[in-house]
């Protein structure tokens, strides 16, 4: 198999199983520190949104410029855009609300030990179960067009695929919480609530795998122009719909706009160096 496609799956794995550590921090902090919290956050908004206006919207222009005026090709990649961002707004849609990780985005954790669970007469844990289990099925809903974005972004531009990555990774972590914290609290077992976060992840590598194989023989630079410009949408959608909220929950003041604003900052300053 060709080391670019191995390259590409690898990163959309680790990415996706980011999940994993979520849960992890979820069960072993003994603390929810939201300010960082909240500047991570705001970081990988500040990641995907510079990507994908300053990089993958571009590329995505550039690839069909090759088949059509430029004129045309920046009507078509608008228009991919906003078709990325409809797609996800339909998805988003379609998960039921009380699942639906991008509208519960106060994070708490589980490692503080003085915190007792709560009780049968506090929460109904049958209730709990479903509902980790409705998060981890919307979260792996969410994760499949990521993943194969992920996948494609690396194999076509490492640089740009893997920083774009990394962000996908850090918004993942969130979403590992969100489906741990109410499967644990149902289940009492940490074992548990960790696997069904850990295979939500795996969503995003199947994503991956399951769209190339079915895009691999139709794949050329018009194609490619079409996803990454849904891809931009795709990545914006998820900086607006769910990390930007879940940084401005966490804390309050400046930190979720400082932390945009440095992930903008060493994104632009890290791919202009890896291209000196």
């Amino acid at each position: 198999m060709d080391s670019a496609v191995i390259l590409a799956f690898a990163v959309t794995l680790a990415a996706g199983l980011a999940t994993g550590i979520g849960s992890t921090i979820a069960f072993f902090a003994k603390t929810t520190n939201k300010s960082f919290f909240a500047l991570s956050m705001g970081f990988s908004a500040g990641v995907m949104i510079y990507l994908s206006f300053a990089e993958i919207l571009p590329k995505a222009t550039q690839y069909l410029s090759e088949y059509v005026t430029a004129n045309e090709a920046a009507g078509l990649a608008a228009g991919a855009l906003i078709a990325g961002l409809v797609l996800m707004a339909i998805i988003d849609a379609l998960v039921p609300s009380g699942a639906n990780p991008h509208e519960n985005t106060d994070v708490e954790l589980l490692g503080n030990t003085d915190t007792p669970l709560p009780t049968v007469d506090e929460v109904q844990n049958k209730a709990l179960l479903r509902m980790g289990v409705f998060v981890a099925l919307a979260i792996a809903i969410h994760n499949f067009p990521e993943g194969l974005a992920t996948f494609l972004l690396v194999l076509d531009d490492p640089e740009i695929g893997i920083a774009l990555a990394i962000a996908v990774a850090m918004h993942n972590i969130p979403e590992g919480i969100a489906v741990s914290v109410p499967v644990y609290y149902a289940t009492k077992s940490r074992l548990k609530a960790f696997r069904l976060s850990f295979l939500s992840g795996l969503a995003e590598p199947a994503g991956a795998v399951i769209g190339y194989l079915i895009l691999a023989q139709f794949l050329n630079h018009f194609v490619l122009g079409v996803i990454f410009a849904m891809v931009a949408g795709v990545m914006v959608f998820l900086a607006i719909d769910t990390l930007l909220p879940t940084a401005r929950n966490s804390a309050r003041g400046h930190l979720t706009v400082y932390g945009v604003i440095a992930g903008m900052a060493v994104i632009a300053l890290s791919l202009v160096l890896l291209r000196v």
